[in-house]
């Protein structure tokens, strides 16, 4: 149920289980994290096939588990959430369609989320008695905010794609999120790198200071000929 295609510096990384909105299953956490963590390519583009980004857990696989399993199916919902934070590409989540639940989460665990005018998000689980817990509880408010956090996670509600953008979980609404992902991948790759590392840096803030300051002397030293070269013209 994932698909990867390898292009000029950008992986794209396809849900593929349209029939069911591209929910996932156990296989399918463990198959999206290896296809995001694996990637050899600046920047992995995250997209869901037919009318979903995704719709999160399959509940068929959710509905029939033991205490002891359900613990598990979340903790793997974490690992893949954190592997595509941790992934040495950027990754730019292009969500058109329904983003539900799970669905939601993968994409806060993103280092970009643009949507479609189609996209629509919401954390549907308390209408059945459950929550998102693929890391959602955590990662929402540094998004967006412990008020708007809370009201989507507790009123299950509904929001289109500029509400969304206003909230701050998308960065921007576009025709063709994939443009996105290649515009990111046009930049230097070592350069992405170190900006994706800085702005995750979650230290202190005289520390980042000074590992940005030697991510960019270390930059510059790499980069230096070429940026004289540009300046020249």
């Amino acid at each position: 149920m994932i698909h990867v295609a390898d292009g000029p510096n950008l992986r794209t990384v396809t849900l593929s289980r349209p029939e069911r909105r591209n929910a996932l299953t156990r296989d399918g956490l463990d198959d999206l994290a290896d296809a995001v963590a694996g990637a050899d390519r600046p920047v992995v583009h995250l997209r869901g096939e037919g009318s979903a980004f995704c719709a999160g857990a399959d509940l068929d696989a959710v509905a029939d588990l033991d205490r002891e399993s359900a613990v598990a199916f979340a903790e793997r919902g974490q690992r893949t959430a954190d592997a595509i934070e941790d992934a040495d590409s950027v990754v730019v989540a292009g969500i058109d369609g329904a983003a539900r639940g799970g669905g939601v989460e993968l994409a806060l665990a993103c280092d970009v989320r643009v949507a479609t005018p189609a996209a629509t998000f919401a954390e549907p689980g308390v209408k059945l008695g459950i929550f998102g817990a693929w890391g959602g509880t955590a990662r929402l408010p540094d998004v967006v905010g412990r008020g708007d956090a809370l009201d989507l996670a507790l009123s299950g509600r509904t929001v289109d794609a500029e509400r969304a953008r206003r909230m701050g979980l998308v960065s921007r609404v576009v025709d063709d999120p994939v443009a996105v992902a290649r515009e990111i991948a046009d930049n230097d790759p070592a350069a992405l790198r170190v900006v994706k590392e800085r702005v995750r840096d979650d230290d202190a803030v005289d520390a980042q200071a000074a590992r940005e300051a030697d991510a960019f002397g270390d930059l510059v030293a790499e980069n230096g000929p070429a940026i004289a070269a540009r300046r020249e013209r």
